[in-house]
């Protein structure tokens, strides 16, 4: 590794030191071979959503990084450490620019307020802002059979719908609607006026549970992919598996009220969570191997299916940086809590 990528490592990591500290925590739980590039690709991403969400013309910020984007893809990286480091990632793990563009179109659905009517069109958002991720991240820990990919994007997706079904009043009350439309109105409930004024009722709980539901079957799905992963990195991957996947109980065991409330899982059953996913796993029952979720095929489908040789590190020092991982998500999570309550 040149002396300049680990200087453009250092400033990345104070990037998300600072504005996504829930990244920097738990990029300590993989291997230093997926957490330096991984520091560099969610760095870029940091400064993508910062510059929708913080620009006063939001279709400026996403041309900025569209231009920020070419100019990584043709090697010619603007004079910013997360900009070079990014491209770098981008050359030696050969990222099909697919991924990272269809990222940036997530954010332009965020800026643009775009409606949601089915929960196709819903799996459409999650594909872009989370599926992209886990196919990042696939990349980046030398994986690139399809197999994998199409498990990995599932998982972003599940990830993704738990964060919808948990923060629905959060987005409400931000001018944003993510639960499905059409099912809001079989529910009873209009879905403009739910979002002139957010309030919690029987109809909005019961399109919650189905959204839950949804994310539950692809977890489900997604679990086959953790085994095609390199053994020193499904740990981690387990342990955000369960974790998210706990979210989901915890809003379910508040009757899907996320309206008047956020759901948060203790850093207690958080640490327990993390023990059972450094457990080795039980054996699988070989199934047939099922196709990407339709929202997600484009991002499976831009990467050329082939294997990189991969190598394993230890995965005894991480286990103590996981502590100070779920202290710092614990302690956000209480923050958003008490705003949300207040």
């Amino acid at each position: 590794m040149s002396t300049s990528f680990q200087a453009d490592l250092a400033a990345c990591r104070d990037l998300l030191r600072v504005g996504s500290k829930s990244f920097h925590a738990a990029s300590l739980l993989l291997p230093r071979r997926v957490r330096d590039p991984a520091t560099a690709l969610y760095a870029f991403c940091r400064l993508g959503d910062d510059a929708v969400d913080d620009a006063q013309d939001p279709a400026l910020g996403l041309a900025e990084m569209r231009m920020r984007l070419d100019a990584a893809y043709r090697g010619a990286p603007l004079n910013h450490a997360a900009d070079r480091a990014f491209a770098h990632v981008v050359e030696v793990h050969d990222m099909p620019r697919e991924l990272p563009e269809a990222l940036l179109d997530g954010f332009a659905w965020d800026a643009t307020g775009r409606r949601y009517e089915t929960l196709d069109d819903v799996h459409g958002y999650a594909a872009r802002v989370a599926g992209t991720v886990g196919a990042m991240m696939t990349l980046l820990m030398g994986v690139r059979r399809h197999a994998a990919l199409a498990r990995a994007t599932d998982l972003g997706t599940a990830m993704q719908l738990t964060n919808l079904a948990r923060d629905v009043g959060e987005d409400a009350r931000n001018g944003r609607l993510y639960l499905p439309r059409q099912w809001l109105r079989e529910a009873d409930v209009d879905p403009d006026a739910f979002l002139a004024a957010p309030c919690f009722s029987p109809g909005v709980a019961s399109v919650t549970a189905r959204l839950l539901a949804e994310a539950g079957r692809l977890y489900a799905r997604a679990e086959a992919g953790i085994a095609m992963l390199p053994r020193d990195c499904r740990p981690a991957i387990r342990a955000a598996h369960s974790i998210y996947a706990e979210i989901g109980a915890e809003v379910v065991r508040a009757g899907y009220d996320s309206v008047s409330r956020r759901a948060f899982v203790s850093s207690k059953r958080k640490l327990a969570l993390l023990a059972q996913a450094w457990l080795p796993a039980m054996p699988r029952r070989a199934v047939a191997p099922e196709p990407p979720l339709a929202a997600n095929a484009y991002l499976v489908q831009a990467v050329p299916a082939t294997e990189l040789a991969i190598s394993e590190q230890g995965l005894g020092e991480r286990i103590g940086w996981a502590i100070e991982l779920f202290s710092q998500l614990d302690e956000r999570q209480r923050d958003a809590q008490r705003s949300v309550q207040s």
